[in-house]
């Protein structure tokens, strides 16, 4: 068999490329999905996967989304990140990595033995019920103690790992912990980016990686992410630390609504 012409190479790539993309309209459903649920994400530090999710299985394979996801956060929250690292709050993310690291490890290991509609549903009702207690309580100022890290982080690292959901247990110890918007918007993005990524690795040596259409259709969504993350941004700068933690808690209780219907 004579080997292919040099020259016929990247038409050949590139013709594999376009083929392993969705339809058109499928994509443009993606793409408006995921712009909302970047604005989210801009705004609070979390929520893709809740908010995108039922929408992108219309398009895609389940068993694609949550690692499809895991890229394009990973890559929303360093942007955010390296645009102004000084601002995470070290002292805070000292306390919570090393409890998501253990979070994580326990959620793979529970995926693999228990059944789990019965701790997303016992979630559901908690993040429920925090959430309308912050929104309609005394509007004095709350802060929790600096021990609620390690349940917070292991939780978040836990249900991380188990429903690609964990951001918002994170902004609930950090909302209660920091006073400025930049702060909780930054240092969460770090934590999101260092949980992402330790999924994302789980997914690589899982070979989840090797599916071409999902690393193409992932890349074809990039300019959706930044849009959705552009816009978010937007907002939360023109925001005081009263309304960004009110609308957190909005999202937060919508995040809950969505376990609880997941359930």
């Amino acid at each position: 068999m004579l080997p292919m012409p040099l020259h016929l190479v990247p038409d050949t790539i590139l013709g594999s490329l376009l083929a392993a993309l969705p339809s058109p309209g499928h994509w443009a459903l993606m793409s408006a999905a995921l712009v909302v649920a970047y604005v989210i994400f801009g705004i609070a530090g979390f929520g893709t996967a809740l908010v995108a999710s039922p929408v992108l299985a219309y398009a895609l394979p389940v068993a694609q989304i949550v690692p499809m996801l895991a890229l394009l956060d990973f890559g929303a929250a360093s942007g955010n990140v390296m645009r102004n690292a000084r601002a995470a709050d070290v002292a805070e993310l000292r306390r919570l990595l090393p409890s998501i690291v253990a979070g994580s490890l326990v959620g793979g290991a529970l995926l693999l033995t228990l059944k789990p509609d019965i701790l997303l549903r016992a979630l559901g009702w908690f993040v429920c019920a925090y959430a309308l207690f912050s929104l309609a309580g005394p509007k004095a100022k709350s802060r929790l103690s600096q021990a609620w890290a390690i349940p917070f982080g292991a939780l978040g690292g836990l249900f991380g790992a188990m429903f690609g959901s964990g951001g918002f247990l994170f902004a609930i110890y950090l909302t209660s912990r920091l006073e400025r918007v930049e702060a909780m918007r930054i240092t969460q993005s770090t934590l999101i980016g260092f949980s992402t990524l330790v999924r994302a690795m789980l997914f690589l040596i899982a070979g989840v990686y090797a599916n071409v259409s999902m690393l193409a259709t992932a890349a074809s969504l990039v300019p959706a992410m930044i849009a959705g993350m552009w816009l978010g941004k937007h907002v939360t700068l023109r925001l005081s630390r009263q309304q960004f933690v009110r609308l957190v808690n909005v999202v937060v209780l919508a995040a809950g609504i969505a376990l609880l219907l997941r359930t």
